[in-house]
This record gives structure tokens, sequence and C-alpha cells, in this order.
């Protein structure tokens, strides 16, 4: 890695908060991520000295090359007041809205008209698409290093419901729905009733959750030698019930009314 100035990380974070600039863009079809740009965020860390950044009654200290972003009317972005925080090097697109307290990480991509429920974190460099509810005490999980790896990635027009986990470079694919309550990680195979088959990583060693899959909290039994054990004992297994429908479309729609 070339060592990186303040001047080059500065005008890199900059890029990435007007969304300029992505840690992971889709293009073709699949999504390619810009490991130089993590490397630029990872150089920030060593540039950085701590810094006594506490207001008010409230104590931070934190390194002064990651603050607290600050936005204005003219950036769109409708952060309701009630303790958020956004750091800098995050994007939010025009139209979104930040219910508090939410916490979104440097490199996140949050686009149009997307809601961060109340107590929701947006890890670094998450790329979260347009159109999109993220509901109450959801994780949408960081991946910072290393440089090259994919980070969780929720395409346009998904729902995730409150409580759920989403992690470890899990991808959600357009319009799927996540029930409450959900938690997937790169070790989580998804079961599809639809199918009878097991979905489970790909070549990059990420679960995919498919386009327009509507998947709720399951379980599996214990297996030895390709029988269940006779324990009775059963692991979770997140479940695809269906795929998105009229109906499931129906029920969501309601979300555009808060908005």
């Amino acid at each position: 890695m070339e060592e990186v100035s303040f001047e080059r990380f500065n005008e890199v974070i900059n890029a990435l908060e007007k969304g300029e600039l992505r840690v992971a863009e889709k293009i073709d079809g699949k999504w390619t991520v810009n490991a130089w740009v993590k490397e630029v965020i990872l150089a920030g860390f060593r540039l950085g000295a701590i810094k006594d950044m506490s207001e008010g009654q409230f104590s931070f200290f934190d390194k002064a090359t990651f603050p607290v972003r600050k936005f204005t009317e003219s950036d769109g972005v409708r952060i309701v007041p009630g303790g958020s925080s956004i750091r800098r090097g995050a994007y939010l697109a025009p139209g979104s809205i930040v219910m508090p307290p939410a916490y979104i990480n440097v490199g996140a991509y949050v686009g149009e008209g997307t809601m961060v429920d109340s107590h929701v974190t947006i890890g670094s460099c998450a790329q979260v698409g347009r159109h999109i509810h993220i509901s109450a005490s959801t994780q949408i999980g960081g991946v910072l290093e290393p440089a090259g790896a994919t980070p969780t990635i929720i395409e346009d027009g998904a729902f995730i419901g409150g409580n759920c986990g989403i992690y470890e470079g899990t991808l959600v694919e357009e319009g799927a729905v996540i029930a409450s309550g959900v938690i997937i990680t790169s070790s989580t195979p998804i079961f599809d009733a639809t199918t009878g088959e097991f979905i489970r990583r790909n070549e990059e060693g990420r679960i995919v959750v498919p386009r327009g899959a509507v998947v709720v909290s399951g379980s599996k039994p214990i297996m030895k030698d390709g029988r269940p054990i006779e324990s009775g004992v059963h692991l979770y297994c997140p479940v695809i019930v269906k795929y998105r429908d009229a109906k499931t479309a129906g029920s969501i729609r309601l979300e555009e009314y808060l908005r």
C-alpha cells in the first residue's frame, strides 16, 4: 500500500460524502470493490491523533480524522432530533431519513428515499440502496478489513424488519424482504422452502439472498450421516417461504406514508 497523505485522505473522504465515489459499485450486474478506497480510509486511522470531541455533558474522544459529519439543509437529508451520529466519510442521498438514535459509519452509502429507523447501526462501508426501510434495532454489519472484501450490501427496494442482523458481506438482492428477527452471516445457510434446497455461500464465500425472496426465522434439525439425530435439538436457520408478490408489496406500502 502506498503512503497516504492528509491531502489525499481528505480528497477521498470528501468524494465519499458527496457520493462521487463509493467503496463498492455495481458494474455490468456485478458488485465490484474499490479496495484502494478502503485502504485510504484505513490510512485515516493512522493519520489521526485522538482528539477531544466532547459536546456539552457528553464526552467523546476519537481520531481527529473521523469527526461526526455535519449536514446542511441543502443536503436534503432528514435527520430527526434525538441523538443520531453519522461519521465522516458516509454518504446519505437526498430524501433519505434517519430516525433517532442511529449510527452510520465511515464509507457507508445510503440511497435516495431510504429510512434508517431508530436504534439502527450501519457499519463501515455497507452499501444500502434506494427506497429501503431498515427497521428499528437492526444492525447492518461493517466490513472494512481486508480491503478487498466485499461489504454488506442491501439492494434497492428491499425491506429489512426490526431486530435483524445482516453481517459479514451478505448480499440482499433487490426487493427482498427480511422479516423481523432474522440473522444472516457468511456461515448461515438459508433454506429455500420453494425449492427444497439450501442456499449456501457462493464462490466468494458470501451468502446471497435472492431477488424478491421473503425470509423468516426458522430452524433445522442437527444432522449426522445425512439423518436428523434423535435428540430433537434444532439449529437456527433462515427460511425463504415465498418470493415477493402483490400481497407482500401491499403489506409494506404503508412505509411510504412515513416519508
